[in-house]
């Protein structure tokens, strides 16, 4: 039986892959996979979801996978919606029902949009 550490009072849980503390791993799992070129023409899909009970959200599925395009585009809409939200994997995520005005400001970038 191999002998690791796996939490040390001082630092935390350790990573059985590195040995860094687990909040400032520097495996190669933990680091962010390959960015997907943004396309000039973008298909999304809207779609309003139960965040909880009274609740809703509204969610930009279909995005590509680019951490740096999806934080910028979640700044843009919330700031022109007024809401809260989040950039997620694929997808950016508004509190509230913000489907028409999202239709709006996304077919003025020459998005193709459904629901």
């Amino acid at each position: 039986m191999r002998d690791r550490v796996v939490y040390a009072s001082g630092k935390g849980r350790i990573c059985a892959k590195c040995g860094w503390p687990a909040a400032d791993c520097h495996c190669a799992a933990a680091l962010p996979g390959p960015q997907e070129a943004v396309p000039a023409k973008i298909k999304a899909t809207l779609n309003l979801e139960n965040a909880g009970p009274g609740k809703k959200v509204t969610v930009v599925h279909g995005l590509p996978r680019n951490a740096a395009f999806l934080e910028s585009l979640a700044k843009e809409l919330k700031k022109s919606c007024g809401a809260g939200g989040r950039a997620g994997e694929d997808f950016v995520e508004l509190q509230g029902d913000q489907r028409d005005r999202l239709r709006d400001l996304l077919t003025k970038k020459g998005w193709l949009i459904k629901g």
